[in-house]
């Protein structure tokens, strides 16, 4: 026989997910909390493989702040990171990628708003085709690490 004690007790040690009530500090796969840690963690602070977060700290980290292997948000360290500011071992300096220039002896190969204009920067860093990445235009068929 089940009690609702039971069956209380079953739901708050159940793993938080997608559409449940963050957690205040979450552990595991996927866990959803403010503090989250695991792999896949999401939350205000997040750390694990891919942390997706305000603030994430691991391998493939997505979110406003950044320190990984390779960063996607506003601001951005790490191996390969994309962003507003960027700091890399590369560079070895904070950079704004809005600011830089897109001339063919630049490293970094960035997302256009028209594929005509990936096309052209794909003609002037002398690759062919483009390709789509989310709602942009990328230069050249395939994705290429430019490091």
């Amino acid at each position: 026989m089940t009690t609702k004690n039971s069956t209380n007790q079953k739901d708050i040690e159940a793993p938080s997910h997608c559409g449940s009530k963050p957690k205040k500090i979450a552990f595991g796969i996927a866990p959803l909390g403010f503090i989250s840690i695991g792999i896949v963690p999401m939350g205000i602070v997040s750390i694990g493989i891919v942390p997706m977060g305000v603030v994430s700290i691991g391998a493939v980290a997505m979110g406003v702040i950044n320190a990984s292997i390779v960063g996607m948000g506003i601001f951005s360290a790490g191996i390969t990171t994309m962003g507003l500011k960027v700091w890399s071992p590369e560079n070895n300096a904070i950079q704004e990628s809005i600011n830089r220039s897109n001339s063919s002896s630049s490293k970094n190969i960035y997302a256009y708003p028209t594929k005509a204009q990936a096309e052209s920067e794909a003609k002037k860093i002398g690759c062919n085709g483009v390709h789509k990445m989310g709602k942009l235009w990328m230069p050249c068929a395939i994705h290429i690490n430019p490091n």
